[in-house]
């Protein structure tokens, strides 16, 4: 394991200075590759094959524009109520102000913590050893607190404005397009990285069970919806290698070798302004620094499979819990499709609605309401599927 050039830390300054080149050359590569735009479907309501065409090049898409201020300002505020609400530390059952902490009603923790601008998976075991290269750390301010939040784990049962998003038509429409009317769902997850204390995300590929499959492509192990609450900059956001999609699983190591540090070459950032929303391949290489910058980035993460690749397949999450993704379990998950759906309808019933095919009939059953909220979105998330 000493074969690759050994992570740094640095002082925030320090590491904000040994970014600057590679923001300058990555923002550069960022405007020439472009491909973003709104969503811009045709009369049958299908996904223009530009955008499609330019997804399959590159591995992402940024879609501008696609949450208005006002639900914008909603989304925001679900999520300050979540962090208001938060336990002190990893361990604690009470929040800052000393009330009980939300989300002990659940079956899995809501609340994801890390050291400030540390690496927590880099070059470790942890997610089935996706991250084999350590990035490079930095030593937070001296008033920063132990620990800081780094993700919500289950969006759809903890924020309401979440669940709406989930049924924006136009998003649907997109995962329609890039992976069949029968697509089903990954997972939901927030991601925050606040000013002065965000921790890295390691460079990794996503997907883990078909790169050695028969019949694998470029989009084998489906994709990430990931919309921006607030401006995404180079300095806070993921940085992709844009095609690596198309290059099977690859050598991360050897990577971080040859560029002698954590700032592997050809990568460039996802801007995005608040609002906008990209979609990436989970097989592109990607990854997050250290937010040593004064601006924060708050994603909402939403993953999306094609059927056959979960279809009956037995699978161990990251969590060890062996389990087969019969018609059954798929079906369950899917309904917080429909949910999603209904939830938008009620909150913008303006808006034309998405229809998703494998749920054609079941609306009824899948309205959003308070027992479908007790029975169907609580703990929904121990149904996620992951290949």
């Amino acid at each position: 394991m000493n074969d690759i050039t050994p992570p740094k830390t640095l002082s925030a300054e320090e590491h904000a200075r040994e970014m600057a080149d590679y923001i300058t050359e990555g923002t550069r590569r960022a405007h020439e590759i472009g491909n973003r735009g709104p969503i811009v479907r045709g009369a049958d309501g299908k996904l223009d094959q530009r955008i499609l065409d330019a997804y399959w090049e590159h591995g992402f898409y940024v879609f501008e524009g696609v949450v208005g201020a006002e639900e914008l300002a909603e989304l925001r505020g679900d999520v300050e109520r979540m962090l208001a609400h938060a336990p002190v530390d990893p361990k604690s059952d009470v929040d800052a102000k000393g009330r009980p902490a939300f989300g002990g009603e659940f079956t899995r923790p809501p609340y994801r913590y890390a050291r400030p601008l540390s690496d927590p998976l880099g070059g470790t075991d942890k997610n089935k050893g996706r991250h084999p290269a350590a990035m490079h750390e930095a030593i937070p301010a001296k008033d920063a607190p132990t620990w800081t939040v780094q993700n919500l784990h289950g969006n759809l049962q903890l924020m309401d404005t979440t669940l709406a998003l989930y049924g924006h038509p136009g998003l649907l429409a997109v995962a329609e397009a890039v992976l069949g009317p029968d697509f089903v769902p990954y997972n939901e997850v927030t991601f925050i990285k606040e000013p002065g204390l965000g921790p890295s995300v390691a460079w990794h590929q996503d997907g883990t069970t078909h790169w050695e499959s028969d019949d694998w492509d470029h989009g084998a192990h489906g994709f990430n919806f990931m919309t921006q609450l607030y401006p995404s900059t180079a300095a806070n956001c993921v940085w992709i290698l844009p095609g690596s999609h198309k290059m099977g699983k690859v050598d991360i190591r050897q990577m971080v070798k040859e560029a002698g540090s954590d700032r592997i070459e050809g990568a460039m950032p996802l801007l995005c302004n608040a609002g906008d929303t990209f979609i990436l391949n989970r097989q592109v290489v990607h990854g997050s620094f250290a937010n040593t910058s004064d601006e924060r980035r708050v994603t909402l993460n939403a993953g999306f499979f094609p059927r056959h690749r979960v279809q009956d397949m037995t699978v161990q999450h990251l969590d060890e819990r062996v389990v087969t993704f019969d018609d059954d379990h798929i079906h369950e998950r899917s309904r917080m499709i429909q949910i999603g759906i209904d939830a938008r309808r009620q909150r913008f019933p303006a808006e034309n609605q998405y229809h998703y095919a494998p749920l054609a009939g079941e609306q009824d059953e899948n309205r959003w309401n308070e027992e479908t909220r007790r029975s169907v979105v609580k703990n929904y998330n121990l149904r996620d599927m992951y290949i």
